[in-house]
C-alpha cells in the first residue's frame, strides 16, 4: 500500500541521511517514476524533502527537520506508540530507546501505562505470577521451563519443556515446546500450566520449519450442543462464547449453539453453570449431565 511505503520511505531516508531515487526504487521494488511520484506526495503533505542532482547528490530531508503531526494524525501516532509499548511490555531489546525517540519525534507526551499482560489467575499470590516478560526471556534466551500441567481430562503431570513459540489462538495463549517427557514437540495451554519456573538451564533446539499448529492437535470428535441459559448467566455468555453462537429468546433466555466434544472437559464446563443451563441437544449429553447432577445431589442427602 502507498501509505505504508511512504512512511517506510521517510524512515529509510532519515536513517541514511541521503539516498538516490534508484536506491529507493530497488529497495521498495518499484520504478523510479513511482519514487518521484511518492516524493511529490510527501512534499505536498508538508515533508521538506530536497533533491540534488549530479555527483554526490541525492534525496534527503531538510537539515533540522523533525517529523510531526503534519504527516501522521494523532490517532496514527498513538497506534505507533502503542505498538512500541507492547514490545516494551515484553522487554523487547531497545524498545524503551525507540519509545524515547518517538516521544521526541512526535513532540508530545503519550500515555505509557495502558498495557499489562499477566498470565496468572485472579487471586493468585505474587509467587505464582507469570508475565509475558518471563516467557519472552525463556523463549528468546532459550531457557528451559518446568511446570505442573493439567490436560483436558484434568490429569496432572510434571513437565520440563524447551519453549519454542508463544501463540495466541481462539481466546487462549499456548506454549509450543519440546517436551522432555514425551521426547517430542507438544502444545501446552497456558491456563493449564501451574507453578511455572524459568530455569537457568539453556537449550539450543529450534522449532521444526514444517511445524503446523493444526498438525499438533489431537483428533477429537465434536457434537453440536444446543444449550438453554437463564438470564442470570448472561454476564458469562459473551465472555465464553462467540457472538454468532448466542441467540436471545423472546422470554429473555439465551439459546447457545456450540461444538463440544463428549468428554470430561465438556461436562465439567457445563456443570460450572449450575442450574442456569439446560442441555437441549444432544440427548446423550443431556442424559449424562443429569446422571452427574443426581450423583452430586446424593452427596447432600
Amino acid at each position: 500500500m502507498q501509505i505504508e511505503r511512504l512512511v517506510r520511505m521517510i524512515f529509510y531516508i532519515v536513517s541514511r541521511e541521503q539516498v538516490t531515487a534508484k536506491e529507493l526504487a530497488d529497495y521498495f521494488n518499484v520504478s523510479t517514476r513511482t519514487i518521484y511520484r511518492d516524493i511529490t506526495t510527501l512534499t505536498l503533505s508538508g515533508i521538506p524533502i530536497t533533491s540534488k542532482k549530479g555527483t554526490g547528490g541525492g534525496i534527503s530531508l531538510m537539515d533540522g527537520y523533525a517529523l510531526n503531526k503534519s504527516f501522521l494524525t494523532t490517532e496514527e501516532q498513538v497506534q505507533v506508540y502503542q505498538g512500541l509499548q507492547i514490545l516494551q511490555a515484553s522487554n523487547y531489546p531497545d524498545a524503551e530507546q525507540a519509545l524515547t525517540k518517538i516521544d521526541a519525534l512526535f513532540n508530545q507526551s503519550l500515555s505509557d501505562d495502558w498495557l499489562e499482560i499477566d498470565f496468572s489467575y485472579w487471586g493468585s499470590s505474587e509467587e505464582e505470577k507469570i508475565t509475558i516478560s518471563d516467557l519472552r526471556r525463556a523463549l528468546t534466551k532459550k531457557h528451559v521451563l518446568t511446570f505442573e500441567y493439567f490436560n483436558s481430562e484434568l490429569q496432572q503431570s510434571e513437565r520440563k519443556v524447551d519453549p519454542l513459540r508463544l501463540i495466541f489462538k481462539s481466546h487462549a495463549w499456548y506454549i509450543v515446546g519440546y517436551c522432555h517427557h514425551n521426547h517430542a514437540v507438544r502444545v501446552f495451554r497456558l491456563s493449564r500450566m501451574k507453578r511455572i519456573n524459568v530455569l537457568s538451564e539453556s537449550f539450543e533446539r529450534s522449532l521444526p520449519k514444517d511445524f503446523s499448529l493444526a498438525d499438533s492437535t489431537y483428533e477429537v470428535n465434536y457434537s453440536t450442543f444446543k444449550l438453554l441459559f437463564l438470564p442470570e448467566m448472561s454476564y458469562r455468555l459473551f465472555d465464553e462464547f462467540q457472538e454468532q453462537q448466542v441467540e436471545r429468546c423472546p422470554n429473555g433466555n439465551y439459546l447457545v449453539t456450540v461444538q463440544y466434544p463428549l468428554n470430561e472437559w465438556t461436562y465439567h464446563r457445563l456443570l460450572s453453570f449450575g442450574p442456569y443451563v439446560e442441555i437441549l441437544e444432544p440427548a446423550e449429553a443431556r442424559k449424562e449431565l443429569k446422571r452427574r447432577a443426581l450423583k452430586i445431589a446424593q452427596k447432600y442427602d
